[in-house]
């Protein structure tokens, strides 16, 4: 069970569903596949979808065993179904079947064994960043849920977080407690999103020019040099 540090359930307002954000509040395998999902979709829909998947698979949670053993095809038929889990759902459905292969391997199938004995949020990062499909961003944003919403925080967990972790922030899902501060936080996705891109333009930009100029140089060099060389011809 996943629980705050008052030792009750979190309660979450992520898929601003009560069903699917009690799910979440409760088992910490469907807080893990909700972070997992959360990419190239909204927010609301990647956390509602570990609920519509116990919910598919007949169960009132996940089980990571279970998932890990099913057989792949009728497991990614249960996320390509209408409505399907995700944009992705065939990619996403094996990278959820992935984790919950290495939960088994290496946690016994306890999600909750990725954090609950972590001394330091550097240990707690390295152990998050090395799920599959968990890069450092993610990774860095889960472990502000966790201690942001669980009260899950060992010492330096903040600073392992990175901007994440900052109080006050509405960076993440970390940052979300009901629908004004999930305005907040897709407002600043957007707006990052928009500053990496126009960066991303001006580079393109910058290169392009670059690559202009030093062609013309060398043009005029050659132009400069094919000039000597008739200058120094003699006439006949």
């Amino acid at each position: 069970m996943t629980e705050s540090d008052s030792g009750t359930a979190a309660t979450l307002r992520i898929a601003q569903s009560p069903e699917a954000d009690a799910l979440l509040g409760r088992s910490p395998l469907a807080a893990l596949v909700g972070m997992l999902l959360d990419q190239q979709v909204p927010m609301e829909w990647a956390f509602t979808g570990p609920y519509t998947l116990a919910e598919r698979m007949g169960a009132d949670d996940l089980d990571a065993g279970r998932i890990a053993a099913y057989d792949p095809d009728a497991f990614t038929g249960l996320f390509t179904a209408k409505p399907a889990l995700h944009r992705y759902p065939a990619s996403m459905a094996q990278r959820v079947q992935q984790l919950c292969q290495f939960l088994v391997a290496e946690y016994d199938g306890d999600a909750s064994a990725v954090w609950r004995d972590a001394a330091t949020g550097g240990e707690l990062l390295k152990r998050l960043n090395a799920l599959p499909g968990f890069g450092k961003q993610k990774a860095q944003i889960f472990l502000a849920l966790l201690g942001k919403r669980f009260g899950v925080r060992p010492k330096g967990w903040r600073e392992a977080a990175g901007p994440y972790g900052e109080a006050g922030s509405h960076r993440s899902v970390a940052d979300i407690t009901g629908p004004e501060s999930l305005a907040e936080v897709r407002a600043y996705k957007q707006e990052a999103k928009a500053a990496a891109k126009a960066a991303a333009k001006k580079t393109t930009k910058t290169t392009k020019t670059a690559k202009t100029t030093k062609t013309t140089a060398k043009k005029t060099t050659t132009t400069r040099a094919a000039g000597k060389s008739g200058g120094t011809t003699s006439e006949k």
